[in-house]
Parts: structure tokens; C-alpha cells; sequence
């Protein structure tokens, strides 16, 4: 069972930035993907970004040109790395890896929140 911790979050300012971080404790090559959805409460879990196994990503409209995933493979950890931030990004983002045979395994969640 992967197992995943997630660090970062945290209060900012709007046009402000935050990274996260996701550690796998599994190799991420041998995971179809990694990466974040985010909740607000009252609301659906959204999908922010994935990047597979062979390195491709893709972002949803709202965070495109601001959010940027990426990955160490030597660390096997995935970094979510938010720039100008607006409050409507306020969430909790919860890191997900996707192995070969399913379930999907989440992170514990991290709070971000973006003041006006």
C-alpha cells in the first residue's frame, strides 16, 4: 500500500505563492500518476493537476499559467508550486497517487488559504 505525506499549505496573501509537497513511500515510476485535488467544503473534490508516470501533466482552466506540478524522482515526491494565488484557491489540497492496481491512495490533506 502506497503510502503518501503531504507538507506545505498554509495563510497567504492573494498574488501571493506556496508550494506543497507530496512524498510517496513507493518508487513514483512504479505509480501511473501522482498529484492534487482540492476540496472546499459543501463542494466536490476538484482535480488541480496530474503528472504520469512518463512525465506528462495537465491542469485544470482555473489554475493553468499560475500552478506548476512537478517531480524528483530521486526523492520519489511530487511539488505543487502555486503562484498568485487568489482566494478562491482556498481549499484543502489533497495529494492522490495512482498505482498500477487500484485504489487510489490520498494524503492526509493540507490547508491552503488565500486572504483577499
Amino acid at each position: 500500500q502506497v503510502q503518501l505525506v503531504e507538507s506545505g499549505g498554509g495563510l497567504v496573501q492573494a498574488g501571493g505563492s506556496l508550494r506543497l509537497s507530496c512524498a510517496a513511500s513507493v518508487s513514483v515510476f512504479s505509480l501511473n500518476a501522482m498529484g492534487w485535488y482540492r476540496q472546499v467544503p459543501g463542494q466536490r473534490r476538484e482535480l488541480v493537476t496530474t503528472i504520469t508516470r512518463d512525465g506528462s501533466t495537465n491542469y485544470a482552466d482555473s489554475v493553468k499559467g499560475r500552478f506548476t506540478i512537478s517531480r524528483d524522482n530521486a526523492k520519489n515526491t511530487v511539488y505543487l508550486q502555486m503562484n498568485s494565488l487568489k482566494p478562491e484557491d482556498t481549499a484543502v489540497y489533497y495529494c492522490y497517487a495512482a498505482p498500477a492496481a487500484p485504489p487510489i491512495t490520498w494524503g492526509q490533506g493540507t490547508q491552503v488559504t488565500v486572504s483577499s
